[in-house]
């Protein structure tokens, strides 16, 4: 008998959509440990419960994503830092900051960060192995790649959601997401994003935005062929409406209205690596796109 797919390239198999899938958060909390890392990389690293659940806390007053980094290759004396980011639209900044004992993180504010902020930005691979296989097993080589083109910028990272897009590339500070990355193409990711543009093909959605709208901003960059980060910003979007919300975005001197529609998948048996029981997924279609 043949072994099952490991959940990333049968996600692959599949035709699951990439779009939508951004896991949300407003800012982002970066917190480097070295070392391994537990299955849940929080609570099995070395931080401290009292610790992680006060960064919890912060994090979720404030919108906030708290995440673990680490680097392919580290200086052993090398002081351990930190990174708070606004991904906001409009807002992108980094602050960085380093701390010697854990127990300094607790005095983290996301809304006035320490030092001056900068707009350099951070390159992050789920490498999380013990979260799901092919988070490490497609993520080391994405990190070796990155490392490679942009040593200062790259960071291997804890789970970020979905590990069935390994390998799983968020791009801060605008929280630009993306899955199913190979190495040479996370590279071009990283180019085509200094130009200003995103990589549609690759991209799961930007942090700070809903699922819905995630995915409305998606069929209208296809539709117009409109691949400029600045472009396409969303305005407003409706309340869902059983399951159609409707998306406002900006287009230079014009607006458009996209009309997304939730649809749920059928039973999927092993949605990641460790699941014990099969479960449903929800993504959104394309009802319409019109010019306002």
């Amino acid at each position: 008998m043949n072994a099952p797919l490991r959940c990333a390239p049968a996600a692959e198999l599949r035709g699951d959509p990439l779009h939508g899938t951004a896991a949300p958060a407003q800012r982002f909390v970066l917190v480097e440990q070295p070392g391994a890392w537990g299955r849940n990389a929080l609570h099995e690293s070395r931080l401290g419960d009292d610790v992680v659940r006060g960064l919890l806390a912060t994090c979720r007053a404030s919108g906030g994503r708290l995440l673990l980094i680490r680097r392919a290759h580290r200086e052993p004396d090398a002081a351990r830092r930190f990174a708070i980011v606004d991904a906001r639209l409009g807002s992108e900044r980094v602050w960085w900051g380093a701390y010697e004992d854990e127990r300094e993180l607790a005095e983290l504010e996301l809304e006035r960060p320490p030092g001056s902020p900068t707009t350099e930005p951070i390159l992050l691979v789920c490498t999380h192995g013990r979260r799901d296989p092919c988070c490490a097993r497609r993520g080391w080589p994405v990190v070796l790649a990155l490392t490679d083109a942009f040593p200062d910028w790259t960071w291997q990272c804890s789970h970020v959601g979905g590990d069935r897009f390994a390998a799983n590339f968020v791009l801060l500070p605008h929280g630009l997401y993306h899955g199913h990355v190979a190495p040479d193409e996370a590279v071009d990711v990283v180019r085509r994003y200094r130009r200003g543009l995103v990589t549609t093909d690759r991209l799961r959605g930007r942090s700070c935005y809903p699922p819905a709208v995630q995915s409305a901003q998606h069929f209208a960059r296809l539709d117009l062929d409109d691949h400029r980060l600045r472009s396409l910003e969303p305005i407003s979007w409706t309340a869902p409406t059983g399951d159609r919300v409707r998306v406002r975005l900006a287009r230079e001197d014009r607006e458009l209205r996209v009309t997304v529609r939730r649809e749920t998948s059928e039973p999927i048996p092993r949605l990641t690596c460790g699941a014990v029981s099969a479960a449903r997924v929800d993504h959104y279609v394309l009802e319409a796109i019109e010019a306002l």
